[in-house]
């Protein structure tokens, strides 16, 4: 506690310092303009903000001092509440560090003529204990305000996906994603399924943080025990959906179809989602897996835009290419993949067959000597005979 003698130093201090609190802000913002190319940079009514958080951090520290330092400041209320939530924004925690030291310099080259005799120790410990005390006052303002702006983030970046996931990919929700700084080019959607006694947070921090180091932007949310990822600005998206879905739970993972932008990315979160469905029927798909691999199993669980697919750009082709190459692809595929039994059916060369079978592979990009391809036209072809026309929404896959 203080002595008698203590406290009338402190008095005349104290006095000494209102006297010249006035020019305190003055003399701070002139030496930051001397010391600081960042303040320098600034617009006017950004650096008229700092001078009042300059002043009203010493008017704090007087009433401070005048009280005997009884009670720990409020520094984040006193301080920093007097300047808008822009600056925050504006101004980095370093940046704020940079400020405080400043003004320390201000006021310390002024320690004889502030402090009553006697009372420079006084008022030195005063003002170190007092900027230590400002330190952790702003790295508290600006833990929680990135706190907040996390949050804020992370419930914009869910309210993007479930627009995506919808359909409802209008003006507005470019607009969420650009508050996000969203700008990439092209878009994939990846889907997965989120890993067992893990938060949805830590699990987004993750993919995020892969997405950071694969150089692509990401927007993810987690539904359930699904986690969908917006992939944007990756130039082969199966590679950079690998670190993503090392990241994902057990199951399955699916890319779906590349898009220009952010408008066509519900056409790739719906081939991605019928593929997630559909996983189930090809246990072992390589993960991640494109969802234009899955059309087969797609379509049998009923995704009308694999059957469209099916039908359009793998039937079609071949109908119109004259019923010899579908009668062919026909028998061949009855007969267990067999050139000879397909010829002696047909009354033709095995070099026709196959020639046949080549045409097939050029029209449709599959080749029916390869299983999986070749069920895939199987299904195909049922389809067309079906006449299957389907809802026309999009032909991507």
């Amino acid at each position: 506690m203080d002595t008698a003698n203590e406290a009338e130093i402190r008095e005349q201090t104290t006095e000494r310092l209102e006297k010249a609190m006035g020019t305190f802000g003055t003399a701070a913002l002139a030496s930051m303009e001397q010391q600081l190319p960042w303040f320098r940079r600034m617009p006017p009514d950004q650096r008229s903000w700092i001078g009042l958080v300059a002043q009203a951090g010493i008017a704090a520290f007087v009433e401070w001092f005048k009280n005997a330092e009884q009670t720990r400041p409020a520094i984040a209320g006193e301080v920093f509440g007097t300047a808008p939530r822009e600056l925050l924004r504006a101004i980095k925690l370093q940046h704020t560090i940079d400020m405080v030291r400043v003004i320390i310099d201000v006021v310390e080259t002024r320690l004889g003529e502030l402090a009553a005799p006697g009372g420079e120790p006084q008022l030195r410990e005063a003002i170190l204990r007092y900027t230590r005390d400002v330190a952790f006052g702003a790295a508290q303002v600006y833990a929680r305000a990135a706190e907040t702006r996390a949050a804020w983030d992370a419930r914009l970046e869910a309210l993007v996906v479930n627009a995506v996931l919808r359909g409802e990919v209008d003006d507005g929700m470019h607009s969420w994603a650009a508050a996000l700084g969203w700008t990439s080019k092209p878009v994939t959607v990846i889907a997965g399924y989120t890993p067992e006694d893990e938060e949805p947070e830590v699990t987004i921090d993750q993919m995020q943080l892969a997405a950071r180091r694969a150089r692509v932007d990401v927007l993810a949310g987690v539904q359930g025990r699904r986690v969908v990822v917006i992939v944007g600005g990756a130039d082969e998206p199966l590679e950079a959906a690998r670190p993503i879905a090392a990241k994902c739970g057990p199951g399955p993972v699916v890319i779906g179809p590349q898009v220009d932008d952010l408008y066509g990315s519900t056409v790739s979160a719906r081939a991605a989602m019928a593929g997630l469905r559909a996983a189930a029927g090809w246990p072992d798909a390589p993960r991640p897996v494109p969802a234009g691999e899955l059309l087969p199993e797609r379509a049998l669980d009923g995704d009308d835009a694999a059957r469209r697919y099916l039908v359009e750009e793998v039937y079609n082709p071949m109908l119109a290419a004259g019923a010899p190459l579908l009668d062919t692809l026909t028998t061949y595929l009855e007969q267990g993949s067999s050139l000879e039994a397909t010829a002696r059916l047909l009354f033709v060369h095995p070099n026709t067959v196959r020639y046949r079978l080549r045409r097939v592979t050029e029209l449709t990009g599959l080749a029916p000597t390869d299983g999986r391809n070749a069920f895939t036209l199987r299904i195909a072809l049922v389809l067309g005979r079906f006449g299957y026309r389907g809802s026309h929404t999009g032909s991507h896959t």
